[in-house]
């Protein structure tokens, strides 16, 4: 078995190629946020976007000084903490129908909130399928450590849009929900022998 000579060196390929894409599309994420913070109208949005951006930017920075010296990042990933409430508006109410843009002059606080919410699900979903198979325990601990954020900032952006309506939460009638909610039973604690 062939031992890495050096901390830089503790990493498997593809590990590295899975990192190089789950910080190539940090930078993007990162990116879409400085293009479309010029069109944000709320400053509601406004100030989740600067808090966000700040957060993830600083969380990249420990990813990539893990990634390249295989040690500790000089402080550990923080845990975000958003201002939002936690309460959701369940139902649907009408709406204008959803359309592809015709014009750049279109973009609203509706999409650019909808753009930061897929970002950040696709981040989680990059740094989740990277950790599982990262083979440095600094990296993958890392990683593991900041998906939870992803989620928060995520949720927090769902909770921006159900506030303002553009994401909307629809219930299924009372006699659905009660049937889905008990088709499932706890399991037994002895193994069957």
């Amino acid at each position: 078995m062939h031992q890495a000579p050096n901390a830089m060196m503790n990493h498997g390929g593809h590990e590295v190629i899975s990192m190089r894409e789950t910080l190539s599309a940090s930078i993007g994420m990162l990116n879409h946020a400085i293009i479309l913070r010029e069109h944000v109208q709320d400053p509601e949005l406004l100030d989740i976007l600067d808090r966000q951006y700040k957060f993830s930017l600083d969380e990249y920075n420990i990813t990539v000084e893990a990634f390249r010296s295989g040690l500790d990042p000089s402080h550990p990933t923080g845990s975000y903490q958003m201002k939002l409430n936690h309460n959701f508006t369940y139902g649907l109410q009408p709406s204008q129908p959803k359309k592809p843009m015709t014009n750049a002059s279109e973009l609203n606080d509706e999409m650019i909130s909808g753009y930061l919410l897929g970002g950040h699900k696709t981040i989680a979903s990059g740094k989740t399928m990277t950790a599982l198979e990262t083979t440095n325990p600094v990296v993958r601990r890392v990683l593991a450590d900041s998906i939870p954020n992803c989620i928060e900032m995520a949720y927090e952006l769902s909770l921006y849009q159900n506030k303002h309506q553009y994401y909307q939460v629809e219930q299924l009638n009372g006699q659905d929900m009660q049937t889905l909610l008990n088709s499932f039973a706890p399991g037994q604690n002895q193994p069957m022998q």
